[in-house]
């Protein structure tokens, strides 16, 4: 679609004033914002062109114009101007994901956490895909007398748990021999190929302590299959309801949408066609939740390879160039810190 340049400025102050206001923008109010001498009835007009193009709606109860789905669409693309963000603003993100450095998934709960604090809308983060990750350690807990804890930790900072049980009494020197073993076989080996088939064969190559150990490689084995499945960190959900943009039934209909973790990673990791931010604006997500809302996600990437997302959800009003850029920032520092923690000795 091609606009005049006075379109443009004029569909641009529109959203720009919506955004900032929340009510409807009337051509008088236009008039006084625009960096070009025009009449009001010839801006009028050009928002009654605009509107004719699906670009601005009239709400029924006031003369003035609102961007519509598609409206917003042209503005991110074409029209809108990124807030930088501040020095201050840098140094607050860092000041409150750094504590959380040490430990890639609390620190990507605090992402979520300071998103939705920062935006007053809902945030998501992902744990980083683990389909290239590989086997770094397997650690052994003992939680009884015949009980122990399996903990596998991952190349991308993940690390499961199972609880397995023994026919016999553990002792130290056992778990030792487990750790040995197991460490000696699996460190390196990709997490992906950790199937009920590679455990049967890694058990066969084991001899006579496939019967002692067994209970372990199964621990081992489900750890890794849980390790596979992204997680989903979700924060802010309160501020939605609060939200003077949305209804009680559109609350319901997305508080809904989010209590379901595989739909809602679903639709976060759908977009992967390049890097950067993607906004996703009502019916482009495809989800009827979702009709009356924007979703911003930006993908972070440890050690150069996209990895996960952190995404806030709220009204298509919303103020895109400052919170692309503060989510830019945010996921950024996100990858920088995975890279650096998880490429450590």
């Amino acid at each position: 679609m091609e606009l005049s340049l006075r379109k443009q400025k004029i569909l641009a102050a529109v959203v720009d004033l919506y955004i900032a206001t929340g009510e409807p923008v009337g051509s008088r109010l236009l008039c006084k914002m625009l960096d070009f001498n025009v009449s009001s009835a010839t801006v009028r007009n050009e928002m009654s062109d605009l509107s004719a193009e699906g670009l601005l709606e009239q709400p029924h109860t006031s003369a003035g114009r609102v961007p519509s789905q598609k409206g917003y669409r042209v503005y991110i693309d074409s029209l809108m101007k990124r807030t930088p963000i501040s020095g201050d603003e840098k140094r607050y993100i860092d000041s409150l994901i750094l504590p959380s450095a040490y430990d890639p998934e609390k620190l990507l709960d605090g992402a979520a956490s300071m998103l939705a604090n920062m935006t007053k809308f809902a945030a998501v983060s992902t744990t980083p895909e683990s389909s290239s990750a590989a086997v770094k350690a397997v650690q052994f807990v003992q939680t009884g007398r015949r009980t122990a804890m399996a903990l596998l930790m991952t190349s991308n900072g993940i690390t499961k748990s199972r609880i397995f049980h023994c026919d016999f009494d553990l002792t130290p020197e056992i778990l030792h021999v487990f750790f040995r073993v197991l460490n000696e076989k699996l460190i390196g080996v990709p997490v992906a190929s950790i199937t009920p088939g590679y455990i049967q064969s890694l058990a066969a190559s084991l001899d006579d302590m496939s019967i002692l150990i067994s209970s372990a490689l199964m621990a081992i084995a489900q750890a890794a299959r849980e390790s596979l499945e992204s997680e989903v960190c979700l924060d802010g959900e309160i501020n939605l309801v609060f939200s003077s943009e949305f209804g009680q039934d559109e609350i319901r209909r997305i508080l809904d949408f989010l209590s379901r973790p595989a739909e809602l990673c679903s639709l976060l990791t759908r977009h992967r066609d390049g890097s950067g931010i993607k906004v996703l604006i009502g019916d482009e997500t495809r989800r009827p939740e979702l009709r009356d809302s924007s979703v911003v996600v930006s993908r972070y990437a440890v050690s150069g390879r996209d990895s996960g997302v952190i995404a806030i959800i709220g009204p298509t009003r919303m103020n895109y160039g400052k919170i692309i850029s503060n989510m830019e920032y945010l996921s950024d520092s996100v990858g920088r810190i995975l890279t650096r923690l998880l490429n450590m000795e």
